[in-house]
């Protein structure tokens, strides 16, 4: 750079009044490509891999359904009184290509694709696929980050021991990550969780892990104000990755998902709460169950999209907020 450029600014999406948002590719919120920008903050990646699953499939696809909701996407947050893509360069990676026939490669793949985005500096807006794919990124981030507090939204507990004598599906991965370490036990929790368990066993188990429970009827009861100020009074300064299973949702909100429960948050609650934990050090995150084939009226990716949107705001504000210091 000679003395006479000024530096460049972070890359926004494409300007939807001049370009229509059913115009061109889909990338998610019509930002740019990776590869078009060279290096980014936030990596905005899916993984099209629903082999884990123990219901119906078709979370492979909820990537691509998450970036097409996407469109409408603005580049202003008036919830959180910013505009994240020009805070932080943040851009669409693409998919990570998992073997959907070989669970155990699938895994050690996402690591890997995972190791080598967080390891340029960038951190991770993950869409899924399965519930799987949450061990491999919380093992690389914890290779950065240590140990780190986990904020997990779910109609489903997902720390079972095994499927069919599976170690590796969308309802143990974080029963692995407890035994491998790589979580903060003193800094966990489920929220959303509700519906019938395989026995009251279930429950001590998790509990053993180090996981509090905020059910959807608490959340209901005691407001999405109250649950944000208990869950960042738990997760303190910790560093935090977010995983949100869409079906934390009710139905009405998520019909589109493999595992849905009745009785569950509604988006409103799910956007409040998230955008009370702007002050929580995230460090990555991920949506997944998205599963278009079950969707109506992309109901559920238009959920998952305003989701994710949220999670890329928060860490484009705290990026933009390390720089300034």
């Amino acid at each position: 750079m000679t003395g006479n450029e000024t530096p460049r600014g972070p890359v926004g999406p494409v300007d939807s009044s001049r370009i229509p948002r059913y115009a061109g590719p889909a990338t998610f919120a019509r930002l740019p490509r990776l590869d078009e920008v060279g290096r980014t903050d936030v990596a905005v990646i899916g993984v099209p891999f629903d082999s884990g699953v123990s219901y119906r499939p078709g979370a492979r696809f909820g990537g691509n359904a998450i970036r097409e909701a996407s469109r409408l996407l603005r580049p202003y947050n008036p919830a959180q009184d910013a505009s994240p893509f020009a805070l932080a360069q943040v851009a669409d990676g693409g998919d990570i290509a998992v073997n959907p026939f070989n669970i155990n490669e699938a895994v050690e793949t996402v690591e890997a694709a995972a190791d080598d985005l967080i390891g340029t500096g960038a951190r991770l807006m993950t869409l899924g696929g399965d519930h799987t794919i949450a061990l491999p990124l919380l093992r690389s981030v914890a290779k950065k980050h240590g140990p780190v507090a986990l904020l997990h939204f779910d109609a489903h507990l997902d720390t079972w021991d095994t499927y069919f004598g599976a170690e590796y599906t969308h309802g143990t991965p974080f029963r692995r990550a407890v035994e491998e370490g790589i979580l903060d036990t003193s800094a966990l929790s489920h929220v959303g969780i509700r519906g019938p368990l395989y026995g009251k066993q279930d429950l001590t188990d998790d509990e053993k892990m180090g996981f509090g429970i905020v059910t959807s009827a608490d959340v209901y009861r005691r407001g999405a104000d109250e649950v944000a100020d208990q869950l960042r009074q738990r997760i303190g300064d910790r560093p935090l990755y977010i995983s949100i299973d869409i079906d934390c949702l009710d139905p009405a909100h998520a019909p589109g998902t493999g595992t849905p429960e009745a009785g569950g948050m509604t988006s409103r609650e799910l956007l409040e709460i998230l955008r009370g934990l702007a002050s929580c050090n995230l460090v990555s995150a991920d949506v997944v169950e998205v599963a278009p084939a079950y969707d109506h009226a992309e109901i559920t990716s238009v959920a998952a999209s305003h989701t994710a949107y949220e999670l890329t705001t928060i860490m484009s504000r705290q990026i933009a907020e390390a720089r300034a210091k």
